[in-house]
């Protein structure tokens, strides 16, 4: 193999590389920013009377429509069914709890957009790791093992591994050293 041949393998590997990286970088942030945005979530129903002949009706009847909103007042970090079950859970201090809920949005949005932004990648990735240990604890805690959500916070480990593997191809970086 000539140098030139070499040295053309050895571009195309590199930027293979940087591409998986860049791609990982993208689809870690945006399932972390948009699962930080749904955090914010509720819905309301809005009902309208049922037309005849172009005519509200007379018995009363309504159509009845759940529209979905974003608001800081319909913030739950942890939803509202789990956080109770998980109030009556021994491992887990009431404290803990309440912090957890109130922090796991924020950091879910934070995480996601220096990951996505590159600002100090390697330690994002790592926290972002961390938090999703503790979600599968959560899961587990539940009695959840053979629930498919502990399967899918295991794969995005997998995939966090890899980022943190291809750290050295992840371009466009601020603060790339951490």
């Amino acid at each position: 193999m000539s140098t030139e041949s070499k040295a053309a393998a050895d571009f195309q590997q590199q930027t293979a590389l940087t591409f998986g990286a860049i791609l990982l970088r993208l689809w870690l942030a945006v399932r972390a920013l948009q699962t930080g945005i749904e955090k914010f979530a509720g819905t309301t129903t809005e009902g309208t009377a049922v037309k005849i002949d172009s005519e509200p009706n007379e018995y009363g009847l309504e159509t009845v429509e759940k529209v979905k909103e974003y608001s800081l007042s319909n913030y739950h970090g942890v939803p509202e069914a789990l956080y109770d079950t998980f109030s009556k859970e021994p491992l887990i201090p009431g404290f803990f709890l309440k912090a957890y809920d109130w922090v796991l949005g924020p950091a879910l949005l934070i995480l996601g957009l220096t990951i996505l932004l590159g600002i100090a990648s390697r330690v994002s990735v790592f926290l972002l790791g961390l938090l999703y240990v503790s979600l599968t604890w959560g899961l587990i805690l539940l009695g959840a093992q053979g629930d498919p959500g502990v399967a899918w916070l295991g794969v995005h480990m997998i995939m966090i591994v890899m980022l943190l593997m291809l750290s050295e191809h992840n371009r466009f970086c601020i603060l790339k050293k951490w």
